[in-house]
């Protein structure tokens, strides 16, 4: 008895083994098509879950469809033949109904073939259409000229593009020195600017100065010939009482009367 229950353990074992090697999963986010070693690779597509296939004869190779990020660094020259330096950040997936013909004509790392590849085309394509100015004044427009024929050259590899940017963009030295040397150049325009502005300035109010100076003598000499003397005696009052006010208020004055003199106590 004990030998029939060991016989038909080993059998059930091995049937679990052969079953195992007839069945494969895909988990969620993957797809995965079958080499076959007789016709080659089928063009059926298979989705997460549980499938069947010939132990031996057929392999599944399973696929990452996921949205996944890569980064690659391009240096190229502008239309003014500055160096420019570049790294272009995209998210991308294979379409999974082209997975038999990705993996047929590129290779399971299509994304190490094909996108570095891509990329460096592209964008020597695009940025040697702007000088080095205009890719800084102008990067909505370069990243927009980049996404769409990068998007059209991607597709006719069966791979999407989910989002595209340029996340690193510099310059080489000699176009460093050529901004410094135009600030320094601007800085010394704004700086001559506001002198000539300034001097320009003084002018004005010296001649609002002086044309206020000429209307208050004209007023003046209109004032002398309407009342005469009059004026100036007015003037002298005036002058006599601030005088007498400023004195008065004053500890160092001392009064004398007028009709009594002062013995002064001089040396003989």
């Amino acid at each position: 008895m004990s030998t029939r229950a060991a016989t038909l353990v080993g059998l059930a074992a091995v049937s679990v083994g052969a079953i195992s090697q007839c069945l494969y999963n895909v988990d969620p986010g993957e797809a995965a098509i079958i080499f076959d070693k007789f016709v080659g690779v089928k063009s059926s597509v298979y989705g997460e879950g549980t499938h069947m296939r010939i132990p031996f004869i057929q392999d599944p190779v399973i696929f990452d469809i996921k949205s996944r990020p890569r980064s690659v660094p391009v240096t190229t020259g502008s239309k003014d033949l500055q160096t420019v330096n570049l790294t272009l950040r995209i998210l991308f997936h294979p379409d999974p109904t082209l997975l038999p013909s990705i993996y047929t004509n590129i290779g399971q790392d299509y994304d190490e073939r094909i996108l570095p590849s891509i990329v460096d085309e592209v964008l020597k394509s695009v940025v040697a259409k702007y000088d080095a100015s205009e890719l800084i004044t102008q990067r909505d427009s370069v990243s927009n000229s980049v996404a769409d024929e990068l998007t059209r050259r991607a597709e006719t590899f069966g791979i999407y593009l989910d989002d595209i940017s340029i996340t690193h963009l510099t310059f080489g030295s000699d176009f460093a020195r050529a901004v410094e040397s135009k600030q320094v150049a601007q800085q010394e325009a704004e700086r001559s600017r506001y002198y000539v502005e300034k001097a320009e300035f003084e002018k004005e109010a010296a001649i609002i100065s002086a044309e206020g100076d000429a209307e208050a003598a004209k007023m003046l000499s209109v004032a002398f010939d309407k009342v005469g003397d009059s004026l100036i005696e007015l003037r002298k009052m005036e002058a006599a009482e601030e005088i007498a006010n400023n004195l008065a208020s004053s500890r160092n004055v001392v009064y004398l009367p007028k009709d009594k003199g002062m013995l002064l106590n001089l040396p003989a």
